[in-house]
């Protein structure tokens, strides 16, 4: 009987990209097929259930194809968490280490209300510092953040250990060796 696919199995590995030795985990794949969309959401969303869940913060870009998908399902609202300079509104931000350099990411300042329980979702974490900066975004807010979801994890690249650090609480549906 053949092997019921696996989210993973949808995800492709595209070699020595956006630099050489750099293992690219492309979700693109996940989301043009319906099953696997639908098995990653369902996925995404099973260890939610019957927790009281205000919004879901999706982190800039994949996170808001996922983050959308996720409100929608749990019948909550959206919160886009984005590059300095995208959101069109009054916003606060935060600055994070990447491999090489530093980033800002923003949101609206009144996206979330103090005391709101949140979900954040983005497709892979790698080193933690988008979600990190995320999180604190959220907390600066006021909001309480319920958990962390993920499609990919890169373990060697510590960022499960980063936010788990920070206490936050980190659902992963698969993960891939090296970078």
């Amino acid at each position: 009987m053949p092997k019921k696919p696996a989210v993973k199995d949808y995800i492709r590995t595209i070699v020595d990209f956006p630099h050489e030795g750099i293992m690219f985990r492309d979700v693109t794949t996940l989301f043009a097929d319906p099953r696997g969309f639908r098995m990653a959401i369902d996925q995404m969303l099973h260890p939610y259930a019957g927790e009281q869940i205000d919004k879901v913060v999706g982190l800039e870009a994949r996170g808001f194809i996922l983050g959308g998908a996720i409100a929608h399902q749990l019948g909550t609202g959206f919160v886009p968490i984005r590059k300095k300079g995208k959101l069109p509104g009054t916003t606060i931000s935060q600055d994070y280490k990447l491999e090489y350099g530093e980033a800002i990411v923003e949101i609206h300042d009144d996206a979330i209300q103090p005391g709101e329980k949140i979900l954040v979702v983005d497709d892979l974490l790698a080193t933690g510092g988008t979600a990190g900066a995320g999180i604190k975004l959220i907390e600066r807010l006021g909001g309480e953040i319920v958990s962390c979801a993920f499609i990919v994890d890169l373990p060697e690249l510590g960022g499960s250990k980063l936010l788990e650090d920070m206490g936050m609480d980190v659902h992963v549906l698969c993960e891939f060796e090296g970078l």
